[in-house]
């Protein structure tokens, strides 16, 4: 048996054009040069799983300083053509104004891609990206998630838009702002926002509040 080696990947999603995509790399080195794939690499001896992430991350991207959280491990023996080679996925999720992509190290080039219209992807990227979207969609439930895809202020209108790109469909707007008012998670702003005929109300999320509500157990019912 020849050495086991170990990798991270690294699923980064945002909310842009009201749909759910993806950070993608394009591979500028074998194997697989050319394809797209998520960024990620192999861990350096003596470096930690979460800090070989936030590496590879910067290095092939330019993003740092953003949440990470572990999603699973990926370890069937053919997925790549260089060995036995395990990884441990990532993902991420962060407003698209936030960040600023520029790809480097072994990345020809970065970008944003829905994840519902993919390039072909290399080695078993497609099958890790499938499972971090039901993933996060399954968070929806019970965290706080679609609100690290907006800005600190936003509108109710951006906020729909968050919950429809991951759920995939689209939400009745009276039944979704009654149910959002009904948790009282949101923080009214004396901001408005001017984004068409009529100005926007602007809200912050207040964590504390949804703090009181998990306790008891309260789900988004989404």
């Amino acid at each position: 048996m020849g050495d086991l080696r170990v990798t991270v990947d690294i699923v980064i999603f945002t909310v842009r054009d009201r749909t759910l995509q993806v950070l993608l790399v394009r591979r500028g080195i074998p194997p697989f040069q050319g394809k797209h794939a998520i960024p990620g690499g192999f861990i350096h001896e003596g470096e930690s799983l979460e800090d070989a992430a936030l590496r590879e991350l910067q290095e092939e991207t330019g993003v740092r300083d953003v949440f990470l959280e572990q999603l699973y491990s990926f370890g069937d023996p053919g997925r790549d053509p260089r060995g036995r080679v395990i990884t441990v996925a990532y993902y991420a999720l962060t407003s698209s104004d936030a960040l600023s992509i520029t790809a480097g190290s072994d990345a020809a080039e970065a970008g944003w891609f829905p994840v519902d219209d993919l390039p072909p992807l290399a080695f078993d990227h497609r099958r890790i990206l499938g499972y971090a979207v039901e993933r996060l969609r399954n968070k929806l439930e019970y965290t706080t998630v679609g609100f690290q895809l907006l800005p600190e202020k936003f509108t109710l209108s951006e906020l729909q838009a968050v919950y429809e790109a991951i759920l995939g469909r689209r939400l009745d707007k009276r039944n979704f702002r009654r149910k959002i008012a009904l948790l009282g998670i949101l923080k009214p702003l004396r901001e408005l926002r001017h984004t068409g005929r009529k100005p926007a109300q602007l809200f912050r999320f207040a964590a504390s509040r949804f703090e009181k509500l998990k306790d008891k157990g309260i789900l988004f019912p989404f």
